[in-house]
């Protein structure tokens, strides 16, 4: 990322291109910190893409830190792509306890090594 400095007047101001999702609220943050931006709404298609890279961004942060924040950003990503993708938390919710009532979940700790196929 290359940051572009603009004279304006007396003051030097620094330009940061960012060009990543953000949350709603982050534009009026910015505004309200006596900051400009320039920002756009995405189309479906550039929407679903940048929350495909938010949602490895957020991965990359969580596996980072391991901290519970970056955790519930994971899950904010998770349900904003379930519902981009015309689903509801609900409906991942049902199908993610039907994988465990059939497959169980991972409480037991179980690292699979090896298995042999008989003949």
């Amino acid at each position: 990322m290359t940051s572009e400095y603009l004279i304006g007047g007396h003051e030097k101001m620094k330009k940061i291109p960012y060009h990543k999702l953000v949350r709603d609220k982050i534009p009026t943050i910015i505004k309200q910190a006596g900051k400009t931006y320039t920002c756009r709404i995405l189309t479906d298609e550039e929407y679903l893409t940048c929350l495909d890279e938010k949602l490895n961004e957020e991965l990359a942060e969580y596996q980072e830190s391991k901290s519970m924040e970056e955790l519930a950003d994971l899950l904010e990503v998770i349900r904003a792509i379930t519902i981009a993708r015309g689903s509801s938390p609900e409906e991942i919710e049902s199908i993610r306890k039907a994988k465990a009532l059939s497959r169980g979940g991972f409480e037991k700790r179980i690292l699979l090594e090896t298995v042999t196929e008989h003949e």
